[in-house]
């Protein structure tokens, strides 16, 4: 079997990983990146602005949790690399395995069309046409912000988390009243930050269903290096015990002066910060409910309250799942929901592959490496997929079990149990596919005249 000429689009995480495996297959490629430089989310302040990281962002998993299997994180690294670690470990990563040669930089692609026999016609940042046998979308999903629509009209400044830079970037941040929306890492990291009394504002946290808010450390250690999901072991029960002891390990939010969380812990993203618990208990932070109504510069809040004066409004909403290149009626994610055999093959389509398209836990970085190692088995004809009626199942099947315990929100429709996952692709969809492809042959390629071009 000759090999696909293969296309990635984005050099973030996913993108990586894809490429360093198609390179240990010997799989032609080529990496677009609309950047000039790799890394994706976690090259702060790249041009390209898909980058939501801000000047003090440190990492929630820690480095023994983040840490690709084929290439740890340094000895001499944090527990919690800043941002600037952690994509320096990327830049080093691309240099030990050579992946530079197979990049395009300030070359993302525009628009991506599928021929009608296969295979794809990409025109790029460049104006070029470039045919390739096979994609592998890697384009990342957290660089398109989710607004949320209340009701009524602001008249201050209202700005997504994903511009926030600093207390003087992009606005100044400095002797205001500010009310920052959410209750995610970002939402956390951000009011701890700009509550700080030497900044001297009035800082308020919305939250709409509340949230579980872990620690980074227990007994002196990462918290995450005590969590590992055991595949042997019914999942619901072990979110059980996970329950049981969470108000012993971190304590019930509404002694913090938040809302009850609708929802159970582990039936939502939680919460990782040291700090909050303690700005909210010194009184630097103030909760506040959902947000009913804008009126001006006065924000109405669901239990009748209202604060006055606010000049600010930071929504750490959330992002939305984001295809531009693909022409909407062709391959979209309507409120992040998107049908994909083990969150990378379409059903129907087989000369496409999506990589890191999911909100795992702990972390993201293991998660696409495992993910990896089936774009370069499926290029290299040494992985096949089952039958189109057998991958809608095993979909439904996969959703109910990473997600069906999950709140129904477009936050969740992706989360995922990077350790149940992990298991699940080494011990059994890897070594069926295997047997697929040898029993039945790989997938035939469309061998686009022109792909190399």
């Amino acid at each position: 079997m000759a090999y696909p000429t293969t296309a990635v689009i984005g050099a973030g995480i996913s993108g990586l990983t894809s490429s360093k495996m198609l390179t240990d297959y010997g799989v032609p490629h080529t990496v677009f990146e609309s950047s000039d430089r790799i890394g994706g989310n976690w090259a702060f302040g790249n041009p390209n602005g898909h980058s939501s990281a801000y000047r003090s962002l440190h990492i929630d998993t820690s480095k023994h949790r983040l840490s690709f299997r084929d290439f740890p994180m340094p000895m001499d690294y944090p527990d919690f690399p800043h941002h600037t670690q952690v994509k320096q470990y990327l830049d080093d990563y691309v240099a030990a395995f050579g992946l530079d040669q197979n990049i395009e930089f300030t070359n993302g692609i525009e628009h991506a069309e599928r021929l009608p026999d296969g295979g794809w016609e990409l025109t790029t940042q460049r104006g070029e046409t470039r045919h390739f046998d096979l994609l592998v979308v890697a384009n990342g999903h957290h660089w398109d912000p989710r607004w949320p629509n209340f009701p009524g009209k602001f008249d201050g400044i209202e700005m997504h988390a994903h511009h926030y830079i600093d207390p003087q970037t992009p606005h100044s941040f400095t002797g205001k009243k500010i009310v920052v929306v959410g209750l995610g890492n970002s939402a956390a990291d951000i009011a701890v930050e700009l509550s700080s009394k030497a900044l001297d504002n009035e800082l308020y946290l919305s939250t709409r269903s509340g949230a579980w808010i872990v620690p980074k450390y227990l007994a002196g250690q990462p918290a995450d290096k005590y969590f590992k999901t055991n595949p042997h072991i019914p999942a619901s029960w072990q979110r059980k015990v996970a329950q049981l002891a969470q108000p012993v390990m971190s304590g019930r939010p509404e002694n913090l002066g938040l809302p009850t969380p609708n929802h159970k812990f582990f039936e939502a993203h939680p919460t990782q910060s040291v700090e909050l618990p303690l700005r909210l208990g010194s009184g630097d932070v103030l909760p506040k409910p959902n947000i009913r109504e804008l009126d001006g510069h006065t924000v109405h809040f669901d239990d009748g309250t209202s604060i006055d004066d606010v000049a600010i409004l930071i929504y750490a909403t959330g992002y939305n799942i984001t295809f531009p290149f693909f022409d909407p009626d062709f391959i979209s994610a309507p409120d992040n929901h998107i049908d994909l055999y083990k969150r990378m093959l379409y059903p129907g389509i087989d000369d496409v592959v999506f990589a890191g398209f999911a909100q795992a836990t702990p972390t993201l970085f293991p998660f696409v490496e495992s993910q990896a190692r089936l774009v370069g088995a499926y290029a290299a004809g040494m992985y096949r997929p089952p039958n189109q009626e057998e991958m809608r199942r095993v979909i439904a099947e996969d959703t109910h079990k990473y997600t069906g315990h999950m709140l129904n929100r477009p936050r969740h429709t992706q989360q995922l149990d990077y350790f149940l996952y992990e298991h699940d692709m080494r011990t059994k969809e890897l070594p069926e596919g295997a047997k697929r492809a040898r029993r039945e042959g790989g997938v035939t390629w469309a061998q686009v005249s022109g792909a190399a071009s």
